[in-house]
């Protein structure tokens, strides 16, 4: 029994002890398996925080990458912190240089000095090249570009001047513009590296690698949003003075325009009077060649007219105008003699009626005669063309030339008219010369009534040509019949036949009087056309004969 209960009582306590044992082991792996959940824990919040912190990092390449680009804005800040530095190094080197001639003494000091001496030169020469950047980094670019004086619209001309003046204003501010999107974006890309910076700062064990580029950074921020700031200050005020003279340009834009459709409108009535003015005359002028002339002085004068309107236009002082045309007319009037000259010969050739467009006339300058046909009168110059006359048979040997003569020779020169004032015809003549045994009667006679024939028409249109002249000129000898003189010559008897023809086919009639003549002396037996001869008298027989063997020996040659 006792054997019984102590078994009982081993097992039970061998229960007991066991089941401490389960307990202790349940608490130990339960104490393993938090401490597992901790690490694991930790181990995920250690890796969260490493992927932030490279993306951190690729957020902080980016932005050393967008602030790395080429920039006004970064090239004007770091020539400002050379400035700053270079300036640092010169004072630096200017105390010590200081201290060195004070306390220097032995040789070493003294090439020490020499040194900083030759370091200070070379930092004021830096120094130099970033003077501009002494006072701001930012002082020439937050300056907008200078307006330059808005242009005086005074004449259609400036109008296109005005254009390009608002073009110029346009551009300058569109250019400022752009400069301050330049600079917003710079300080947001500065910022989010600042973000940045702070963000690691705050999550790397090693925060104290990040507080001198946070520091930097945070001053570089400093300036660019104080230069900003200022920018768009500036950008307000800059806009509201180019839209001023923006304004100011284009109303006197508007007037320049308004003038000019006034005064077109006055050109366009003007000359739609002058057209009717032609449009009468032309009805009333049968002549081509008075209608000519008359259509060339009315053009003359709606050209004058229209000219001195557009010029008084646009010129308000009439003072101004007369002194300055005062001390510029001797000047002009030396230099431009000839034109001046040729002007006053149109006004002399037009109004005086001496010379008409159609008219053959006859120039002679410095031995040169020209003959031909005036094509046009113009204000400097009358043109004529060359035709084949008896001039280009003796002296040119060459017609069809277009030749310009100066309305200034009507003064220096000999100008001669063949058609003046409607008479159309000239006196032209044919010179034969007969031997003095001719019956010079006869010829005189044959020669006459041939130059008649030939001449009636002409004639007739002369005697009426010359009844209207009267009422004009103090006409003496009207006769028009043909005149026929003879005189005695050295080789005989010339006979000289004048008679009226076309001013415009001399040599044509010429031409064909004379051959009619050749042949009506020709065939007469009792007059002999004379030309150069010799004759040879011999009186002897001796002379007779060798005459006579000198003939037969030619004749067998």
């Amino acid at each position: 029994m006792r054997f019984f209960i102590f078994l009982v009582f081993l097992t039970l306590s061998l229960g007991a002890e066991i089941v401490d044992v389960n307990e202790t082991n349940t608490a130990q792996l339960k104490l393993l398996q938090a401490k597992k959940i901790e690490n694991e824990r930790l181990a995920q919040i250690q890796a969260k925080k490493n992927e932030k912190i490279r993306r951190l990092k690729i957020d902080l390449s980016r932005s050393n990458k967008e602030l790395s680009k080429e920039s006004v804005w970064i090239n004007s800040y770091s020539s400002y912190l050379k400035f700053v530095d270079v300036r640092a190094a010169l004072e630096k080197t200017q105390k010590i240089i200081e201290e060195l001639s004070k306390y220097g003494k032995d040789s070493h000091d003294k090439e020490n000095l020499d040194l900083f001496m030759s370091k200070e030169l070379r930092l004021k020469d830096q120094l130099s090249l970033f003077k501009e950047h002494s006072e701001a980094p930012f002082a020439s670019l937050l300056k907008p570009n200078e307006i330059t004086a808005i242009p005086q619209i005074t004449n259609p001309f400036d109008i296109f001047t005005g254009i390009s003046f608002n073009k110029q204003l346009n551009s300058s501010y569109e250019e400022y513009v752009a400069r301050g999107n330049e600079l917003k974006q710079l300080v947001v890309s500065l910022r989010e590296k600042k973000k940045t910076l702070l963000e690691l700062q705050k999550l790397d064990d090693n925060a104290s690698a990040y507080k001198d580029a946070i520091n930097a950074t945070s001053k570089k921020l400093h300036k660019f949003e104080n230069a900003l700031e200022t920018l768009n200050t500036t950008v307000d005020v800059y806009q509201k003075r180019i839209n001023e003279l923006k304004l100011q340009v284009e109303e006197d834009i508007k007037l320049q325009v308004v003038r000019l459709f006034n005064l077109g409108i006055t050109i366009g009535v003007l000359i739609f009077i002058f057209l009717i003015v032609k449009l009468i005359i032309k009805k009333y002028i049968t002549d081509n060649e008075r209608f000519y002339m008359a259509n060339k002085i009315i053009t003359f004068i709606n050209i004058t007219l229209i000219i001195l309107i557009i010029f008084f236009s646009y010129m308000d002082k009439l003072g101004y105008l007369a002194t300055v045309l005062g001390f510029a007319s001797a000047g002009i009037a030396i230099a431009m003699k000839d034109w001046f000259m040729s002007i006053l010969g149109w006004m002399v050739i037009v109004f005086g009626g001496s010379i008409h467009v159609g008219d053959r006339i006859r120039v002679e300058k410095d031995g040169m005669i020209y003959v031909g046909d005036v094509m046009d009168v113009s204000l400097l110059r009358i043109t004529i063309l060359e035709d084949i006359t008896l001039t280009s048979y003796n002296h040119n040997r060459r017609a069809g030339r277009i030749i310009f003569v100066p309305n200034n020779y009507v003064f220096t020169s000999l100008i001669a008219n063949y058609s003046h004032h409607s008479l159309k015809t000239v006196w032209d003549g044919v010179d034969l010369t007969i031997t003095f045994d001719s019956n010079h009667k006869k010829a005189i006679h044959i020669a006459k009534e041939i130059t008649r024939k030939y001449a009636k028409g002409y004639t007739d249109i002369t005697r009426k040509q010359l009844n209207k002249l009267r009422s004009r000129y103090n006409l003496k000898n009207t006769n028009v019949e043909p005149r026929i003189f003879h005189f005695i010559e050295d080789n005989g008897m010339r006979i000289s036949c004048w008679y009226l023809t076309n001013a415009y086919a001399t040599l044509t009639l010429r031409s064909v009087i004379s051959g009619d003549i050749v042949d009506a002396f020709n065939a007469e037996d009792d007059i002999q056309i004379a030309y150069p001869t010799q004759r040879l008298h011999i009186n002897n027989e001796r002379h007779k004969k060798i005459a006579a063997d000198l003939e037969e020996e030619l004749h067998e040659a």
